[in-house]
């Protein structure tokens, strides 16, 4: 059955995605939790599963651009995949809708919610000491941190839904400085497609995926992606950015009070 509300939502969010690589998990998340009364648990699986679709799509688009650093996508994958397998593991022995653990979920998308926010006001802006650069770290500690970096992710991502974009574009920001923006943003939504997959599978062995609401959501976010990709040259993306910042900030401190 179509849902035209969240056909609109998942084109909305689609369209963030693909301009800023930010948004998938960030903004519907807490959409699904909010304004549709889906449990935190329910919110958070099924988001990542239309995540990792709509990022399929976006990552197609990106890659025929040449926007994405394969190598890079590979060292964040080669953290971020293991450590979101062990993740959900561990969520798995958790009753993650009884009243405990929808609050615990709660709180941790809205702590979750306020480091991405922190991190789309910041990206461009973090510079490492002179002694910590790209260049002074030398190419295997590079790979190594860079790998580091990969496996916060995937904690993050898989308890959340939450941080792949936003986390994981400041971090490529600051470990490298001389990749173009748009680079950036393309290897991280490259990075982000087996992640979120991964993280999704996890939460639908716990049966946290709502498969009805999946496919309105996909119905949507698909054109909005591609749409957010070949506008990515022509919008004031930083501008977009900030305007995130201050919705992820309010809904945060929402879900906490």
């Amino acid at each position: 059955m179509v849902e035209w509300h969240s056909v609109a939502s998942g084109l909305l969010v689609g369209v963030v995605v693909g301009l800023t690589g930010v948004g998938g998990g960030s903004l519907m998340t807490p959409l699904l939790v909010m304004l549709f009364g889906i449990s935190p648990a329910t919110a958070v699986g099924t988001d990542l599963l239309y995540a990792g679709i709509t990022k399929a799509a976006g990552s197609t688009f990106q890659s025929w651009q040449q926007r994405v650093h394969w190598r890079i996508a590979g060292l964040l994958a080669l953290g971020s995949i293991p450590s979101s397998v062990l993740t959900a593991r561990v969520l798995s022995r958790f009753a993650l809708n009884s009243a405990s653990g929808t609050r615990f979920l709660t709180v941790a998308l809205a702590l979750a919610l306020l480091f991405t926010a922190a991190a789309l006001m910041l990206r461009g802006r973090v510079r490492l000491p002179p002694r910590l650069t790209a260049a002074s770290l030398g190419p295997r500690t590079l790979a190594l941190t860079t790998v580091a970096v990969g496996a916060l992710l995937g904690v993050f991502v898989t308890l959340t839904s939450v941080g792949s974009g936003a986390l994981g574009t400041v971090a490529l920001c600051v470990l490298y400085p001389r990749l173009p923006t748009a680079a950036v943003i393309g290897t991280e939504i490259a990075h982000a497609v087996p992640l979120t997959l991964v993280a999704g599978l996890g939460h639908l062995a716990f049966g946290s995926v709502d498969f009805g609401l999946l496919g309105n959501l996909l119905a949507g976010s698909i054109p909005g992606v591609l749409i957010g990709s070949l506008l990515g040259g022509r919008a004031a993306e930083h501008h977009l950015r900030y305007a995130l910042s201050l919705v992820l900030t309010l809904v945060s401190i929402k879900l906490l009070w």
